[in-house]
C-alpha cells in the first residue's frame, strides 16, 4: 500500500532517518483535506475540509522495513493508519495516511513545514537519530512512553551548541580536534548509556589511539536555592534517592534543593520557576544566576543550571509535598544559611549541587541582600 504524508515526514532529512535510509516519493495531494496545526502545539493535524486540498508527499510501496519503521514513528503515539485516495498529477492513489488519534485537537490555523522547521526542526531531527539509533533495540512503545525524555536530550545537545566557551586557561578548542568515529551504542529507556569510540588532538599537538568510551546520557537539569535576604535562611527539599539506594547507603534521604529536568522548549529560567513551584509552592522568586556545570563530565552529559530563588520563606517550615502523578514524596525544611553550611561539615550535607549553592550563597550574601 503507498502511504501519503502531509507533516512533518515531508522534511527530507527526517524521513531518511525515520525510514533508515532513503525513500523514493512523489509530490502528491489529498483532496478533501487540510492540514492545520494540532491545538496548543506545533505538530501538523489532519482534517476533512470538502472542496480543499493537503499538500504531501507519496511513497509508492514502500519495503515493509520502511513500512515498520513510520508505522513505529507513528502509531504508539496515538496515530492510525486510514484509507484514502490521494493524487498525483491528477491520477487517484489508493493509499494510507497517518491521521491523530481521537484524543487530538485541531487548532484553526494553517500549519506550514517551513514554520514547523524553524519552530521544531532541528529539535525534532536530532530525537530522530536516536530513534534510528534505539526502535529496533527497545520496540516502539517503550520508546514512545519515554518519548518525551528523548527530546529532553535532544533540547540539551541543541543549547550545548549554543552555550559560549570560555577558554582563557583551558585549551580553545577547534573544529575537528574531537572526532567520534561511527554511531554510539544505546541501550536504557528512561536514561540511555552510550557506548562510543573516539580520538582527540593530544597536548603535544598529536592524535590519541582510537578509544572506547561510555557516558550515560541524562539531561539538563534547573536547580533552585530559594534564599530569603531578609532572614538569610535557605529552603531545602529532603527525598529518598535512588543512586544512594544502589550504592548501597544506610540512609538514602537526601537533603537537595528543588531541581527538575529542563523540558524540550523550556528554558533554564523557565524550568526553574516550574520545579520550585511544583516542590515548594513558591510562586514569587527572583532568579539570580549562579552558574551552569557539568556533574560528573567524565561519565554523564548531566548538565545543572544552577540559580538563586530570592524569596519570602516566612510561612513555609518544614511539610510534605511534591507532585502526586510523579510519585514524589518530598519534605521541606527553612533553616539559616549558616545552619545548612554546617551541615556540610557533618556530612549531612553530602549532595554535591547543594554544597557548591550553599557556598555560592554564603559567598554573595551581600550582593543578594541588594537589587538584583
Amino acid at each position: 500500500m503507498d502511504l501519503f504524508l502531509y507533516g512533518t515526514l515531508r522534511l527530507p532529512q527526517l524521513l531518511e532517518r525515520v525510514a533508515g535510509g532513503r525513500v523514493e516519493t512523489r509530490a502528491a495531494t489529498l483532496p478533501g483535506y487540510r492540514v492545520v496545526r494540532e491545538a496548543g502545539g506545533t505538530l501538523p493535524f489532519l482534517v476533512e475540509a470538502p472542496g480543499e486540498i493537503a499538500a504531501g508527499l507519496l511513497i509508492a510501496d514502500p519495503s515493509p522495513a520502511v513500512r515498520a519503521r513510520l508505522d513505529a514513528y507513528e502509531l504508539p503515539f496515538g496515530y492510525r493508519l486510514a484509507p484514502v485516495t490521494a493524487e498525483v498529477d491528477g491520477v487517484p492513489h489508493p493509499a494510507g495516511v497517518y491521521l491523530p488519534g481521537p484524543e487530538g485537537q485541531a487548532s484553526d490555523r494553517p500549519w506550514r513545514l517551513d514554520e514547523w522547521e524553524v519552530e521544531d526542526g532541528a529539535l525534532t531531527l536530532l530525537a530522530a537519530e536516536e530513534f534510528d539509533l534505539t526502535v529496533d533495540e527497545i520496540g516502539p512503545e517503550a520508546l514512545a512512553r519515554n518519548w518525551h525524555m528523548v527530546r529532553h536530550r535532544a533540547s540539551a545537545r541543541l543549547r550545548a551548541a549554543g552555550e559560549t566557551q570560555p577558554a582563557t586557561l583551558r585549551h580553545a578548542a577547534r573544529p575537528g580536534e574531537v572526532e567520534r568515529i561511527g554511531p554510539p551504542r544505546l541501550s536504557g529507556r528512561f536514561f540511555r548509556h552510550a557506548a562510543f569510540r573516539m580520538r582527540h588532538r593530544t597536548f603535544s599537538g598529536g592524535t590519541s589511539p582510537d578509544l572506547d568510551r561510555e557516558a550515560l546520557l541524562g539531561a539538563d537539569a534547573a536547580l533552585v536555592l530559594p534564599y530569603d535576604a531578609a532572614t538569610g535562611e535557605v529552603l531545602l527539599i529532603e527525598q529518598v534517592r535512588t543512586g544512594p539506594i544502589l550504592r548501597g547507603a544506610a540512609n538514602p534521604w537526601m537533603l537537595e534543593p528543588p531541581a527538575g529536568i529542563v523540558d524540550a522548549g523550556e528554558t533554564p529560567e523557565e524550568a526553574a520557576r516550574r520545579e520550585t513551584w511544583e516542590e515548594t509552592g513558591l510562586a514569587e522568586v527572583e532568579l539570580r544566576r549562579m552558574f551552569t556545570v557539568y556533574a560528573s563530565p567524565g561519565s554523564t552529559t548531566d548538565v545543572f543550571h544552577c540559580f538563586a530563588g530570592l524569596a519570602d520563606l516566612s510561612g513555609i517550615g518544614t511539610r510534605a509535598g511534591g507532585l502526586a502523578v510523579e510519585n514524589e514524596d518530598l519534605r521541606t525544611h527553612v533553616l539559616p544559611l549558616d545552619a545548612a553550611l554546617a551541615l556540610i561539615d557533618t556530612g549531612e550535607i553530602n549532595v554535591g549541587p547543594l554544597v557548591m549553592m550553599l557556598l555560592w550563597t554564603d559567598r554573595h550574601r551581600a550582593a543578594l541582600a541588594g537589587p538584583g
